[in-house]
């Protein structure tokens, strides 16, 4: 094993969300990742041009942000040495724009994310998405709501509502989607 070598699979075991690899996981790890230097303020992964992949922030600080309903990027986390969080999936009619941008200098590790899932699960990537779909729910809806809510007026509240019943409980029809399920009120508290 190379000095280089050993050192990535050093830096890696030293990165809290990945710690619980074995050695053997890492040593592959290492081995599959593809390393690139990203410069302060440079863009590191784009919600626009997302590639099926996992980034692994070596070295430095990046942050993640979106765009709020006025158009303006805000911060939504900052991110330590270790696995980028993955952006929520997209919610139909809401656009966030979610990006991660570098703060200091960066070293990234990419993998695609099938790779990553084999490496570290042993199971295939397909398998685990079914599993995380499954298990998780629609937890991703509830965070954007939470967030998205905050400022919204009531009528554009009632209409994101609108747009989720749809997509979980609406029949396309001719003139448009026609929600299956019956309600006596909502209540928007």
């Amino acid at each position: 094993m190379t000095s280089g070598r050993a050192a990535g699979i050093r830096r890696l075991r030293g990165l809290k969300n990945i710690s619980w690899l074995s050695a053997r996981q890492l040593n592959r790890l290492a081995a599959a990742l593809t390393v690139s230097t990203i410069e302060k303020r440079e863009i590191i992964i784009d919600e626009k041009y997302l590639p099926d992949a996992a980034y692994v922030l070596l070295t430095g600080v990046a942050r993640i942000t979106c765009r709020n309903r006025k158009g303006d990027r805000i911060l939504v986390i900052m991110v330590a040495p270790g696995m980028i969080p993955g952006f929520p999936p997209p919610v139909p009619g809401i656009s966030y724009n979610f990006r991660c941008e570098a703060v200091t200098e960066c070293q990234i590790g990419t993998i695609e994310l099938k790779a990553f899932v084999e490496i570290s699960l042993g199971i295939a990537s397909d398998d685990f998405k079914r599993m995380a779909l499954s298990y998780l729910g629609r937890w991703d809806l509830v965070q954007l709501r939470c967030a998205n809510f905050m400022s919204c007026t009531l009528e554009e509240r009632i209409a994101l509502i609108l747009l989720e019943l749809s997509d979980n409980f609406g029949v396309n029809e001719k003139r448009g989607k026609r929600i299956t399920i019956t309600t006596r009120s909502l209540s928007m508290r």
